[in-house]
């Protein structure tokens, strides 16, 4: 279906693009394994109607291929590529599915990328269409689409497509998007009346209730004073509220009083609160209204969007009287376009005068493409087509403006010709840093570490920006351990399917290859980590410009931060969860690092809530895959390791029977004992099972506690949060095989554990009783004479791995525990996204993330001054995007003029006769202080108040320390001597020794 065959879409309407093979065009099926973790940001509507949607988009360059990309790996329905132009040498710097064959053959640019966009999702239809679109095109084509995306496009017939849009009923969606140099901007028109149906995305917690009361206003005070983090105007919808029961299933507006009070209209006339219940927050749906003229037209009240708003009417206006963008480093065209960016600012009323510096930025490259920018914004580009096509979160209104001016501005005083064309793929980001800073790119060698989401988006970026490519100095290492799995594919989008189960690393390097072939990528399969300290070590670190993590874990980021900032290397940072991405810029000296700033620490389940007392779905779902790991893992795992330290049955039965005891026995024998060796009697096992966790142990609570139970103030004890059980009973009928199952007579006996700051006991070691030990020895003999296997295989929980049980599990005991306790179950998706600790995400915010890196690289590469850096916080789903400076660098002060920052680091180099004291002296003669304490790790090597200490200062360094043979130097953190008596030692930046060994020099 291509628009070279225009005389159908004059005389007839567009027939829908038809559905993949073996999927229905009304499908509503989604594939979890595939769309998983972008189905946790979206949710099954959205993706249903994602599903049956059609898409038309224009415009096959750097931003238009980025959007390509995010909208087919989200999975529409159907995409109809259109662009008329030939591939040229230009377009290889900024289209990664454009190949140099692509551009000797003359292709058409859409000839070219539509196979290779199929090819990222198979349950997509991608069609194409090469025919060109002008004011005299017949639109009507375009009904057929509930979404239609322009980018370079001129704005006159973008205004004429979008008028036509905005008309028709139901309206179509309609974005454009343009990226010139520096400056991009997003447009978004979605009728009249758009409705949303979840403006921000977050999900509601159920808060719990302290206490309402009965007036006018009633006024709710959160348990605990919980924040409620509730609005004035929002509603919430209460339940198990006791007492004041006509609250339970109701919504009522709030008028917030305080952070944990808020008012909620008359409860006079209700009867009392007793106590319990919780709130959740009422999602309602939310209209937005649109304007589908392009006249200027902005609510932002900041005046940088502003001022690059009225330098892009006035190049719109630039191109519509020259019919050409402003040349290259052109002194005259940048003139004219200041003139005419003037002319619109005085339309538009604005305050704030035209900035021309930006202006001239704007007219020197706005031939060019960073491509970098063109990813982030397509990244947003692309998740506005996803709200225009689902009414999933709430949409830009309706101008979007970004600029990289910090990028080029240190650029002006280089040479003209730095900029101009030399026939390469280059071209267009040369127009916008110059041949110069392209040269340092090729010159870079970058480390980075993970090759999921990020990582193949920042390859991306790198391929297109020429990074590592230069034959004597360039290259880029990556590292990754993991392998492609089916779920990687929706983000990850350098895999294939025939890529599944082969290694990141590698695989991601060849695809990149084929981005550009002179790319040098280095692909390990390595952690980074402190085992793998031998070969990412101080020599790897000397050699690299820079270091980017593409990490999903803090534990990671934060020692691959130590390592940067122990070796003096820049470090960019990013990150997503679902529609939100942060971007961090590390430099030396200049910021502070990763490590200088810690989230609160997650809050751990206490274990008597796990055990005894879950109130919400959260707690049900880690206990259920508690018992698997304790089933599963621990018990196999005790098991096996009981009998790699006594390989022989028969010798473990003789140190028995003479009376031996062997720690752990007891737990082992009772294991191989009871392994089932039939099909019925794992049936037997899980009757068992049931009866001890969703009856039993309900029986226990109620006997331990009954429901009349109060504390010592008279208030109840089962109150909320605390919800009472209800023993579940078995439903005999529904098998033949459970009938027969013996179970023991209940005999209540267990003490129930209370305590919330008590802590899981370890496994307990109790002496085996006369009779315990003499049934442990007849079953360890049986046990030998009837199987001689004394190996179990554990279960390592796979989460990403449907046909193994391992979700099933952990959702069926999760759900029978919720009932036992009267709680809301979940459904398999977020059971799963809980128990496996899933980070939502989606294609969107991970392009976006990566390209906003991309761009602060450059300027690493340049050592731009610190106020040129941005850090990044984003919600594509609101829309906002936040730019600040990163947190400078902080000096601490030991005395005098004696300062130091976590970038600082002492050296002292010693020999193989180096004393303790010898080291203290060197640090007294070379900075100037008395240093009174010397630690190593945890280990002390001198503190003066510690009784033999002083006797230390005789013993040698290597004595003291004794270094591992590859090791040249150790970190030691010393104390200094106050200022005054009485103060504290004074803290300062780790003192580096370096040993000498044979004579040599360090």
């Amino acid at each position: 279906m291509c628009f070279d065959r225009y005389s159908r879409y004059l005389s007839d309407s567009l027939i829908p693009p038809s559905s993949p093979p073996g999927m229905a065009a009304d499908s509503m099926e989604i594939d979890d394994s595939l769309y998983s973790r972008q189905r946790y940001v979206l949710g099954d509507s959205a993706m249903h109607q994602m599903a049956q949607s059609s898409v038309f988009l224009s415009g096959m360059g750097g931003l238009g291929i980025e959007i390509a990309k995010n909208i087919v790996l989200a999975g529409v329905k159907a995409v109809t590529l259109h662009d008329p132009k030939q591939c040229e040498t230009w377009d290889l710097g900024s289209n990664f599915f454009i190949r140099k064959e692509d551009v000797l053959s003359q292709r058409r640019r859409v000839e070219a990328v539509c196979p290779r966009v199929a090819e990222l999702n198979p349950y997509v239809h991608v069609d194409m269409s090469s025919s060109a679109m002008d004011d005299n095109t017949d639109l009507s084509f375009l009904r057929e689409y509930q979404c239609v995306i322009l980018t370079e496009t001129r704005l006159s017939l973008q205004k004429r497509v979008n008028e036509f849009c905005h008309s028709q009923q139901p309206p179509i969606r309609f974005i454009g998007c343009d990226a010139y140099g520096i400056c991009v901007r997003v447009f978004c028109d979605f009728g009249e009346e758009f409705e949303v149906s979840d403006p921000t995305g977050e999900e509601p917690k159920e808060t719990f209730i302290q206490t309402i009361t009965q007036d006018n206003p009633g006024v709710v005070t959160c348990m605990d004073n919980q924040p409620h983090g509730l609005q004035t105007g929002q509603s919430v919808v209460f339940r198990e509220v006791n007492g004041m029961v006509e609250l339970n299933g109701t919504a009522r507006q709030v008028s917030v009083l305080s952070p944990h009070s808020f008012a909620i209209g008359d409860t006079s006339q209700l009867q009392p609160y007793a106590h319990g219940g919780f709130f959740v927050l009422m999602k309602t749906p939310k209209t937005y209204r649109f304007q589908f003229s392009h006249n200027p037209f902005l609510k932002s009240a900041h005046q940088a969007p502003l001022q690059i708003h009225a330098a892009m009417l006035a190049l719109d206006t630039f191109q519509e009287q020259h019919s050409r963008l402003p040349n290259i480093g052109c002194l005259q065209d940048a003139e004219v376009l200041l003139k005419l960016t003037e002319e619109v600012n005085a339309t538009l009323r604005n305050k704030a005068s035209v900035n021309p510096e930006l202006v001239r930025c704007l007219s020197r490259t706005a031939r060019g493409t960073l491509p970098p920018l063109a990813a982030a914004v397509g990244g947003l580009a692309s998740q506005e087509v996803l709200k225009a096509i689902t009414g999933k979160f709430a949409p830009l209104q309706q101008w979007f403006y970004l600029d990289a001016i910090e990028v080029v501005k240190p650029l002006q005083s280089v040479s003209a010709e730095e900029f101009f064309p030399r026939g390469d793929r280059y071209d267009g980001l040369r127009a916008c840093i110059g041949e110069s800073m392209c040269l340092e790119l090729h010159k870079l060698r970058v480390f980075m570490v993970g090759c999921g989401a990020i990582g193949c988006e920042m390859l991306k970026n790198f391929a297109l920006l020429g990074v590592g490519l230069a034959k004597s100095s360039g290259e880029v290492c990556i590292t990754d351990p993991d392998l492609i799995e089916k779920s990687n594919l929706n983000r990850q989008f350098l895999f294939r399917p025939h890529h599944i189960q082969k290694p990141k690393s590698t695989t991601a390097a060849e695809a990149t290859h084929d981005i550009n072939p002179d790319l040098h990528v280095d692909a390990h399969l390595n952690k980074v980590c402190p085992a793998t300290e031998s070969i990412y070590n101080d020599s790897f670190y000397s050699r690299l410009n820079l270091v980017v993590t593409a990490l999903d874990n803090v534990e990671a980021r934060r020692y691959v931060d130590s390592r940067c900032v122990s070796n003096q290397r820049p470090l960019l940072d990013s990150g997503t969860m679902g529609t939100k991405g942060h971007t961090e810029i590390i430099v030396p000296n200049l910021t502070e690092s990763y490590n200088s700033h810690r989230d609160p620490p997650e809050e751990e389940i206490p274990f008597c809530t796990l055990k005894s007392f879950p109130s919400v779905i959260e707690h049900t779902i880690q206990w259920a895959r508690d018992k698997f790991e304790n089933a599963f893992v621990h018990k196999p795992s005790m098991y096996n390791s009981f009998w790699q330290t006594h390989p022989s049955a028969e010798v473990v039965l003789q140190r028995m029977q003479a009376g031996e005891s062997l720690e752990g026995s007891f737990q082992v024998i009772k294991l191989l004992s009871r392994r089932p060796s039939q099909w019925e009697q794992c049936i037997t096992v899980a009757r068992l099972k049931f009866e001890k966790y969703f009856k039993r142990k309900a029986l226990q609570l109620l006997h331990s506690f009954p429901l009349d139970t109060r504390l010592k103030d008279g208030s109840l004890f089962w109150q909320s949060p605390k919800r009472p059980p209800a023993p579940l009973d078995f439903d005999l009928k529904d098998s033949l095989i459970l009938s027969d199952v013996n179970i023991p007579e209940y005999r209540p006996s267990e003490k129930v554990m209370t305590d919330e700051s008590a802590k899981k006991p370890d496994q307990i070691k109790m002496p085996l009783s006369s009779e315990e030990e003499r049934e442990a020895i007849t079953q360890l003999e049986q046990a030998i004479a009837t199987d001689s296997r004394l190996q179990l295989s554990p279960l390592q929980f796979e989460k990403d791995d449907d046909s193994n049980g391992h979700i099933d599990f952990v959702a069926s005991a999760s759900a029978l525990r919720a009932r036992m306790y009267s709680i809301e179950p979940a459904d398999r998706l977020k059971t799963k996204r809980i128990a496996g600790k899933i980070i939502p995400a989606i294609a969107t915010a991970t392009a976006a993330v990566a390209g906003l890196v991309a761009l602060e690289l450059i300027k690493v590469v340049g050592a731009y001054e610190f106020e040129s850096f941005k850090n990044c916080f984003f919600n594509l789903a609101i829309p906002v995007v936040v730019l600040t400076e990163p947190a400078t660098v902080k000096r601490t002060r030991i005395r005098d003029n004696i300062y130091f920052s976590i970038w600082d680091c002492w050296t002292i180099f010693g020999h193989e006769d180096f004393t303790l004291s010898d080291f203290m002296n060197a640090v007294r003669e070379k900075y100037g202080i008395e240093p009174t304490m010397v630690v190593h790790g945890v280990k002390m090597l001198y503190v003066p108040v510690m009784p033999g200490h002083s006797k230390r200062l005789k013993l040698t360094m290597q004595k003291l320390i004794k270094p591992s043979v590859d090791r040249r130097y150790v970190d030691l953190t010393v104390s200094f001597a106050p200022e005054a008596d009485g103060d504290d030692d004074l803290p300062g930046p780790p003192v580096r020794y370096y040993f000498s060994r044979n004579g040599e020099t360090p």
